[in-house]
């Protein structure tokens, strides 16, 4: 993998994990790298979703691919809090 590869995933992982810990209600107590990971697996399980769904490549902007991905985010960042704090 290109360094240009990794950077663009560590800016969408950042990007995605901000937007799904935005969804999510109240406080997360989760660090801001446990975020960026979490950003970053949800996009590429996200794409993976959305090309099985057959709504990966589309003209414009692909929200549904977005949609799936910060609803994965929110999903792993509320999930990892709970975890961290034994909910």
């Amino acid at each position: 993998m290109e360094i240009s590869g990794i950077i663009s995933a560590v800016v969408f992982g950042i990007v995605i994990g901000t937007l799904g810990r935005l969804v999510v209600p109240g406080r997360q107590r989760i660090g801001v790298l446990w975020t960026i990971a979490v950003g970053m697996v949800a996009a590429l399980a996200g794409t993976g979703i959305a090309v099985g769904l057959g709504v990966a490549d589309t003209k414009g902007v692909d929200w549904i691919e977005w949609l799936i991905q910060i609803g994965l985010a929110a999903v792993g960042v509320a999930a990892l809090g709970c975890f961290k704090t034994r909910c």
